[in-house]
Formats: C-alpha cells, structure tokens, sequence
C-alpha cells in the first residue's frame, strides 16, 4: 500500500521550488567543489550524554499531543531533514522514505547499511513501514490537516509532525524540529550539546567573517534549472535557511524579491539576478552535469555583465550540503560561506 502524497498545493510560487527539492535537490554544479565528508554520527561512538526514560507526552509542530509509553525507539521517518536529526542524535531509524536519495544528496551524516527503505517521501509505502515494526513515525506536514497524518494514525502507530521550514525564523524552525524529535527520543542532552556547538561554530564563522576583507558586506545564493532552453534561478531569501545563516555572520542578503513564506525561496530569470548589486554570488554544487546551468549563464551577456561574475567573485558550495537540513547541515553551510569568502 502507498500513501498518497502530503504535499499540498500551496500556489505557484511554492509548488515549483517544492518540486525541484523532490525531484533532485540540489543543482548547481562546479569543477572544484569537493564533497564535505560525512559526520556519519562519528562522534556517536563517544557519546555520553544520557538517555530519558519513562513516559514522554510531547506537542507536536502543528499543537497535536502525542504520546509514548517511552522514548521512542525504532522510528521511521519520511522526510531528509528529520532522518538526519535522528542520526545526527545517535538514533538509526529503522525505516527512512528515499534512503537512496538522502544519501545522494545529504552528507551531513551518513545512513548505516540495512535501514529499511520504504519508498519515495511523497508516496512511502504503507506496508513496508509496518513491517519494520516503528514505535514512531515522523513525519514532515504543512499543515494539521495533512492526509498523511490521518492515514498513518489509523493503523495505531504514534505519529509525530514536524513543521519542514517557516521563513519567518529559519533558524529557529530548525532547531525546534531537532529539539522536537529529541523529545520523542528522550535525546534531549544531546540536543542540547549539538546545538550549544552550532552555536559556538556561529560565533567563530561570524568572527573569522568580520577580519576577511571583503569586496562586500553583501550575498546572494541561488541554484537553478533549465527548462525548455530556459534558465530560471532560485534565490534564496532572508527567509531561507542559508540565506538566515548568511545573515547570522553579519552580512546581508541581496536577494530582496518576492520569497515563499514556508522555504524562502524567490524564482526569477537571468534578467532578475542583476538586481542583487555588487554582492557575491554564491550557490549550490552537484557531480550531475545534465542540472549544470553555468555553462548556459556563461553564455549570457546580462549574466556576464553582474558584478560578481565579471570580477570572479561567484563560489559554490562543496556538493551534498542539503541546504534544508539539521544542524549538521547548517555548520556544513557555516563552513562553506567562511571558505567561499575568506579563500
């Protein structure tokens, strides 16, 4: 049995940037970025934070209780984001949706061998999530209304929702998913250290930021795709993860237009790039030629004409950092904005 897809039409200006992080998550591509290696919840052998137990009565991302006779612990989970948390909090779920192209596309931690795959994230099938036996399914919604939710609930398995992004604190929605699921596993200690160390890495790359020299106090980040001969570019807002890290190390974004208000993510033409000033252009790397959209910008005189192309000032960032991801992939990003504008 399969579920029908959790995904919601939510307008033009979500569904397209929804479907391009489905179909192939990041996009960009450059000759000399390098793969970040892979946490893989190394760390985790050494670690001495405590574990809960006894009963956990939590609230979920959309105000649903949910309730566990302990901290859970085989959990299966349909969204990238949420399946790194749970490495990243030394708990191997039992089942994942897409394992395939979370490994792809995730380098934040690493999937142990023999974790159920139980489909794509949009249609995960029923069956195989029962049959690795889940103490939890999570799940990633939109909305409390989500079919999904409904779905899974009424085969007696608790189900916990998360929240995927809320542009109006991407930052915080990030670390209240991780805090969330941390809860349902009584990981909470270890949360707490994972985050204070996000932190911390914060404080440096803001620090080491601030003494470059610097061409310019602005950014601006973006991937893309062609269609139809046609590039059409996705910038990254203030409202965007990477693009609210940005801001966190003290500079300012340049993408100032039109964003959704869930990823903060803004799609425009080659035309509408030019209006991001003299800022640097950063974007996102992949090995797949066939998404490489540099060789077409290249071609293109108005491409050619923005400042930060014409003086070489264009970066992107190593491949398999998700750029919707947990805080393993947000100090994967910390790391490559200090790279990119300190090298």
């Amino acid at each position: 049995m399969t579920l029908r897809s959790a995904r919601p039409l939510l307008g033009a200006a979500l569904i397209l940037p929804l479907l391009f992080v489905t179909a192939c998550g990041t996009t960009q591509t450059t000759g000399d970025a390098s793969t970040p290696s892979a946490a893989a919840s190394a760390d985790c052998a050494d670690d001495s934070t405590a574990t809960s137990t006894g009963p956990v009565s939590l609230t979920d991302a959309f105000d649903r209780t949910v309730e566990l006779d302990a901290p859970a612990e085989r959990v299966a989970v349909l969204e990238w984001q949420q399946i790194e948390d749970a490495l990243t909090l030394c708990v191997t779920p039992v089942a994942v949706a897409d394992a395939e192209g979370y490994t792809t596309w995730n380098s934040a931690e690493a999937l142990p061998e023999g974790v159920t795959d139980v489909g794509t994230r949009q249609e995960p099938n029923f069956d195989a999530i029962l049959g690795a036996d889940p103490d939890l399914i999570i799940v990633e919604a939109y909305t409390a209304e989500d079919e999904i939710i409904g779905q899974l609930e009424e085969y007696g398995v608790p189900v916990l929702t998360t929240k995927g992004a809320d542009a109006a604190d991407p930052i915080g929605q990030m670390k209240a998913t991780f805090e969330l699921i941390a809860q349902a596993t009584g990981r909470e200690e270890r949360a707490d250290a994972v985050l204070d160390a996000f932190d911390a890495s914060v404080a440096e790359a803001k620090q080491t930021v601030s003494e470059a020299d610097l061409v310019s106090d602005s950014f601006a980040y973006f991937d893309g795709w062609i269609d139809g001969g046609n590039v059409s570019l996705r910038f990254f807002s203030s409202g965007s993860l990477i693009g609210a890290i940005g801001e966190e190390l003290g500079l300012k974004n340049a993408w100032t237009g039109e964003a959704d208000p869930a990823y903060g993510l803004g799609i425009t033409d080659i035309e509408g790039a030019t209006a991001i000033g003299d800022a640097y252009l950063l974007h996102t790397s992949t090995n797949d030629a066939e998404s490489d959209i540099m060789p077409e910008l290249a071609t293109s005189e108005v491409w050619n004409s923005v400042p930060a192309v014409a003086e070489d000032r264009i970066a992107g960032f190593p491949v398999g950092i998700w750029t919707f991801g947990g805080p393993r992939s947000a100090e994967q990003i910390l790391d490559a904005y200090v790279a990119a504008l300190t090298s």
